[in-house]
């Protein structure tokens, strides 16, 4: 699988390097993409920087002429991790003006996987309404709400939790979080 990670500025980043770290171990086709507000909350999140594992391609956000800015070389799946409300609401109105939000309205249009994590509270109606159409146009919206049913000790863990249930969605078997059980009579 051909898969596109694009990380923005929300806060969250350790949320894009773990998914990274999991796709490299996976071995699927990986793409990196990063806004330039991404870049300076990596700076601020992650001291030592984002670490890019081996085969991850990255591209600049200017950069129209990637492969998979067009429907007719998609990627297979797209995860925006972590995701602004800003760049969520862009892609709900169809406003493509870098590689990133081309990328998203390519993967809506030609009906492949789009997940979005924003890891943004408290929501507004407006927010309530941009995530509203991109459900309604085939996305998958998924917020950072970790799981605590796996009573986590470490953020790693807390991230585990989401990072999981993305790979999940995106089909990627992982042993990230343990999983729900029946109840034992």
């Amino acid at each position: 699988m051909k898969v596109l990670v694009a990380i923005t500025g929300a806060s969250g980043v350790v949320y894009a390097q773990r998914l990274l770290d999991s796709l490299a171990e996976s071995d699927h086709e990986v793409h990196l993409v990063i806004s330039n507000y991404g870049r300076v909350v990596i700076e601020e999140e992650l001291p030592g920087g984002l670490r890019l594992p081996e085969g991850v391609v990255a591209h600049g956000l200017k950069s129209m002429n990637a492969p998979f800015a067009s429907g007719s070389n998609p990627v297979d799946a797209m995860v925006i991790i972590p995701c602004t409300m800003g760049t969520l609401g862009r892609i709900a109105h169809g406003v493509s003006g870098d590689v990133l939000l081309r990328t998203a309205d390519v993967m809506l249009k030609e009906r492949r996987r789009l997940i979005l994590v924003p890891r943004e509270t408290p929501l507004s109606l407006v927010h309530v309404k941009n995530i509203e159409l991109l459900l309604l146009a085939g996305a998958t919206v998924m917020p950072a709400n970790p799981a605590f049913y796996s009573k986590p000790t470490t953020i790693d863990d807390i991230v585990n939790t989401v990072v999981g249930r993305v790979l999940d969605h995106l089909g990627v078997r992982n042993e990230l979080m343990p999983r729900w059980q029946e109840e034992k009579e």
